[in-house]
């Protein structure tokens, strides 16, 4: 890995020769600006607007924009004079526990690599040290013509700096949060932790760009001169009428994609439920309001009604009622005729 800037930690009179590398690297994909009509590269040029025309590197300087426009240049003899004592050191300022950083302060990562054999020592005493401590370190830093903010902690067996933005750069979350005031239930928050539960954690190696590797397969496709691969429709989500519903939904759907059999109270039931005639209770309050008991009574009626008192017309036709009540889920209307047989009988 080749190093982007080189200089020491100074670790109170303790110096440390480090080289700086970057941690990270992007595998975004990325596009060049093209004539359409006939694939020629869009390049930007330089151009002064005064004089209209292009300008070369060694002409552009720099300046300040005031408010008022005027432009107040600035040579790299004046910036040459400011006070940045840390220009090639990293200077350790504190040791805190690493839970006082805010993440939102996060911003690029780097690896400090030990510079030459004499560095070995006074780099392996500060690594030590920040294990033992379970601290990390805060430093000065200055890079590409600024004064930064940085965090050095442990990474294997060896010493990470995480750049960090100045409190006063992290914006207040002022008017994000609802304005609304909103009661959350226990019942809820249980199924909200349930969720949590059933999700479970992941190994960040496993999870990967999806839209990067679809993005992959079509330039591929282009570049062969096939027709590139469709994308899948995406699932079109209802809207949500009921946070329960979808919370016991989602439950379940996580459970099941686990291979783990959905829990009792996971279950959920359409807003908008089929009329039922028995069997499982519903968690939907629609489904509680179908008539499923219905069924029990009508079968315990018509049963005694087919008894062979009499061989009539009636009994004959009440043993054909009772063969297609079997069949077919029991109505009202046919319960209330056989209970007035048996009280004629």
């Amino acid at each position: 890995m080749r190093s982007i800037w080189n200089g020491a930690i100074s670790f109170g009179l303790v110096s440390i020769p480090i080289k700086l590398v970057n941690a990270t690297e992007s595998h975004s994909i990325s596009f060049r600006q093209v004539h359409t009509e006939d694939n020629g590269r869009i390049r930007y040029r330089k151009v002064c607007e005064l004089e209209e025309r292009e300008v070369t590197q060694a002409e552009i300087g720099k300046a300040y924009e005031d408010a008022d426009g005027t432009m107040i240049p600035i040579t790299d003899e004046d910036l040459s004079h400011l006070p940045i004592p840390t220009a090639r050191t990293i200077e350790i300022v504190a040791f805190v526990p690493a839970d006082r950083i805010d993440p939102l302060q996060m911003d690029a990562a780097y690896y400090l690599a030990a510079s030459g054999a004499p560095a070995a020592k006074p780099y392996t005493l500060l690594r030590e040290a920040l294990k033992r401590s379970n601290k990390v370190a805060i430093a000065k830093y200055a890079l590409r013509g600024r004064e930064r903010l940085g965090m050095l902690r442990v990474v294997g067996d060896a010493i990470a700096m995480h750049g960090l933005l100045w409190p006063d750069e992290v914006r207040a979350p002022e008017g994000v949060a609802p304005d609304a005031h909103v009661t959350v239930r226990d019942k809820e928050l249980d199924l909200a932790d349930a969720l949590m539960d059933t999700l479970g954690e992941v190994d960040l190696k496993d999870l990967h760009d999806e839209y990067r590797e679809a993005l992959e397969e079509v330039i591929a496709a282009k570049a062969a001169g096939e027709v590139p691969p469709e994308a899948p429709e995406p699932a079109t989500g209802g809207k949500v009428l009921d946070l329960m519903a979808a919370l016991e939904k989602s439950v379940r759907e996580a459970r099941e994609s686990r291979g783990a059999e959905p829990a009792e109270h996971a279950e959920v039931t359409p807003l908008t439920a089929p009329k039922q005639t028995g069997g499982k209770k519903s968690t939907s309050t629609t489904a509680k309001k179908t008539p499923a008991k219905k069924t029990p009574a009508t079968r315990k009626s018509t049963s005694r009604t087919a008894q062979p008192a009499k061989k009539t017309a009636t009994a004959k036709s009440t043993q054909r009622s009772t063969a297609s009540t079997a069949k077919t889920p029991a109505k009202k209307t046919p319960a209330k005729k056989a209970a007035s047989r048996k009280r004629s009988a």
